[in-house]
Order: structure tokens, then C-alpha cells, then sequence
């Protein structure tokens, strides 16, 4: 009867907390950022969405959500009446790769970077104990690539570039470059504080190198998707650069060896960056990303 008991429960527990997770995404709406005739910016709950669409059909550039698929297909529907082709992931976080299963199983191929792929196909350990379990295998990359690849569609190339140990250790580029737009993925939260997965890959000092690179390949025409925020151009990367390396070299200047984070005065290290930390990483998580960085 015990066993009978805790079966129920769980089961219960497992309905109770799927419908809680439905729920968070009802209010949700997926709204479209037209940047040229062919490329748009989709915003809803989690990374931005790029889409590129023309005859030879959609290229889509991460997913959300998988709760929110049905209406990202809804708002792709109103731009094009081809199927999604190709769905590219930045990096393999589930607010950008939750909807690969969704797409997949309505015809479209997943591309990623090779470190995408190994981190959706296994659990993946996370801090404090925490595990995320290997995605479906809908959702894996069925076409995996090492340093960059280009495609060819219509009427224009798109080159995906792989950007190392940044944001996580399997980050991309995807450039436009007939259009001149760079989807930068979460190498560039706009006007916040970043989220970097020191865990899986990630760092301050490549974080850096990616926007540094970023600056090489656009000019001051760009348009700029950031994995989060609106839309960008090459001042607001400039703006995001400098508050990167700024609270960097704060933090390093007052820490030695015996510092520790209870120590260091929040206030002071992220002065004048006013609002950065109204998101997912407040000013406490930003610093503390830098301090254990500098530490590692």
C-alpha cells in the first residue's frame, strides 16, 4: 500500500509541477523585429530568436522554450509560408535549444557546434549538485561542426563561426554578411550583466575576446541580435566591452589571495552601471562571477 501511496504522489507531483511550467509561458508573446526583408529578431521568454527566411525556406537561429513552439511557429507562419529548414543553437542552454525536439520532428536539422552536440546527448552536472539531463534525442545536432560552416540559401551565404570558452565552450556566431547582421548569441546580454557558465566552459577573459572579435567583423552599420535584450548596434557592444572590463579590472584591484567575496564592496565595483543588474544576474551574481574567475 505504501509503495501504491508514494506512486501516487509522485505522479501527482509530476502533473502539478508540468502545469505550473505550462502556465509561466500562457502570457508569454512571441513578438517580431523586422530588421530586413528577410531577417527578423523574434522576442518572447528566453534568448532571441533569428529568423531568415526567403524561398529556399527558414533558417531559424535558436528555439526557446519548448512550450513556447507553438506560437514562435504561429509568428514564423506570419512571416513566410516555407517549413523551417535549418535550426542553428548558439550554445546548448535550454532557453535556446528547448524547442530543437519540436522543429526537429517537423522536418527541420539542427546544427550546433561539436561541444553542443556532447552537451545535450549526456547529463550535465551542474553547481551545488544539480544535474540537467541529456536532451531528447530529437533535439540533438544531427549536423555538428568544429570551427565555422557556411550555407547557402536564399540568395545569400550565413557563416556560422565557432567562438571559444566566451559565454560556454560551444558559443557561435551566425553572420549575415549580404545583409550586415551578427546574431551573437549570449556572448552579449544588452545593457545587463551576463550570465557565464564558468562550469561549462565559460570565462571573463573569452567573454572578452568574443566581443573583441565581434568588433573585427562588424562596422558601424551592423545590426547586432543579442542573446538578450533588443535589438543592438556596435555602440551599445562598445558600451557592453567597456562594462565588462571595467568591473573586471575593479575587482581584480582590490582582491589578493586572502580575499574573500563577502569582502569586496558590490556597490563600488559595479558604480555606474545603474539598471545592469535588474536581470536574470544582479550586481551580486556579476561580481561574484568575476571574483571566482579570477580565482580559477
Amino acid at each position: 500500500m505504501r509503495n501504491v501511496y508514494t506512486l501516487v504522489c509522485t505522479v501527482c507531483l509530476f502533473l502539478i509541477c508540468s502545469g505550473l511550467t505550462a502556465q509561466r509561458f500562457d502570457d508569454v508573446k512571441i513578438i517580431p523585429h523586422e530588421i530586413t526583408e528577410k531577417i527578423y529578431m523574434l522576442e518572447g521568454a528566453g534568448g532571441n530568436i533569428g529568423i531568415f527566411a526567403g524561398e529556399d525556406g527558414v533558417l531559424m537561429i535558436d528555439g526557446q522554450f519548448s512550450d513556447l513552439s507553438e506560437k514562435i511557429k504561429t509568428a514564423i507562419a506570419e512571416i513566410s509560408d516555407h517549413p523551417v529548414k535549418y535550426l542553428v543553437n548558439t550554445h546548448w542552454h535550454g532557453d535556446h535549444t528547448g524547442g530543437n525536439a519540436n522543429f526537429a520532428k517537423d522536418g527541420a536539422t539542427i546544427i550546433a557546434q561539436h561541444n553542443v552536440r556532447k552537451r545535450l546527448t549526456v547529463d550535465q552536472v551542474r553547481p551545488f549538485g544539480r544535474t540537467t539531463p541529456a536532451a531528447d534525442t530529437m533535439a540533438w545536432p544531427t549536423l555538428s561542426f568544429g570551427e565555422d560552416l557556411e550555407i547557402h540559401m536564399n540568395g545569400e551565404s550565413v557563416q556560422l563561426m565557432h567562438i571559444h570558452n566566451a559565454h560556454t565552450d560551444g558559443d557561435s556566431f551566425v553572420f549575415f554578411p549580404e545583409a550586415n547582421v551578427l546574431h551573437m548569441g549570449d556572448c552579449f546580454f544588452k545593457d545587463r550583466f551576463p550570465y557565464i557558465d564558468l562550469e561549462m566552459g565559460g570565462s571573463v577573459n573569452g567573454a572578452i575576446a568574443a566581443i573583441e572579435a565581434a568588433m573585427m567583423i562588424i562596422n558601424e552599420k551592423t545590426t547586432i541580435i543579442p542573446g538578450h535584450g533588443s535589438l543592438a548596434n556596435k555602440e551599445d557592444l562598445r558600451r557592453y566591452l567597456a562594462m565588462i572590463t571595467t568591473t573586471r579590472d575593479r575587482v581584480n584591484n582590490v582582491s589578493n589571495a586572502d580575499t574573500k567575496l563577502e569582502d569586496l564592496d558590490i556597490e563600488s565595483l559595479t558604480e555606474g552601471y545603474d539598471g545592469w543588474g535588474d536581470g536574470f544576474i544582479n550586481s551580486e551574481k556579476w561580481i561574484g562571477t568575476l571574483f571566482k574567475d579570477r580565482q580559477e
